[in-house]
Formats: structure tokens, C-alpha cells, sequence
């Protein structure tokens, strides 16, 4: 499938748009990296919230105090998560599976 013709202003939006997302996306894990918000509480807000629901759940873990590759990794595995997965993609067994492994 061929992408699609964009005129410069089209280019120039969607530039724009992804450029808010990733910014949106940083300060979520900035946040969480601070303290001020906690990943259960993140995750309950995937299916409502754009930025967390595209935000992959292996950047969410990272994200956590203490919690690095290696451990984000194992979680993920533990609790049957492809790595690959975004917040919005987790199902409800899943996620509790989640929260219980961090807690």
C-alpha cells in the first residue's frame, strides 16, 4: 500500500501532532519517574487517556523508580506481556498481573 500524497501543510500538521504526542508521552514518564503519579493508577487511565494508551508498557515500567530494562523485561514476561505491547493493548488480567508483580 502506497502512502499517501501530503501537501506541505498536511506534512507540516501531522509534524506538529507527533511532535505534541511525544512531548505529552515524556512528561507521562517524567512523571511517573518523579513520583508524582503511580503505574497502577497510569494503567487504569490506558483506555480513556491517548498518551497512555500508545505509550508502550515496557517504557511505562522503565519509567518506575528501581525498575530498569532488565527488570521491566522480566516483568513483562512474568506476567505474559509481549514487549512490544502498548498500555491500551493490556487486558484486565494482564494488568492486574502487572500491578501485583510491582507491588
Amino acid at each position: 500500500m502506497a502512502l499517501p500524497t501530503l501537501t506541505p501543510e498536511q506534512r507540516a500538521e501531522a509534524l506538529a501532532k507527533a511532535a505534541e504526542a511525544r512531548k505529552a508521552r515524556s512528561e507521562l514518564l517524567a512523571s511517573i519517574k518523579a513520583g508524582n503519579q503511580t503505574i497502577a493508577s497510569v494503567l487504569q487511565r490506558a483506555k480513556e487517556d491517548k498518551t497512555v494508551g500508545k505509550t508502550k508498557v515496557a517504557a511505562l515500567l522503565k519509567a518506575v523508580p528501581g525498575v530498569g530494562a532488565v527488570k521491566a523485561a522480566a516483568l513483562l514476561e512474568q506476567a505474559g506481556i509481549d514487549p512490544d505491547r502498548r498500555a491500551a493493548g493490556l487486558g484486565e488480567r494482564q494488568r492486574a498481573a502487572l500491578i501485583d508483580a510491582l507491588n
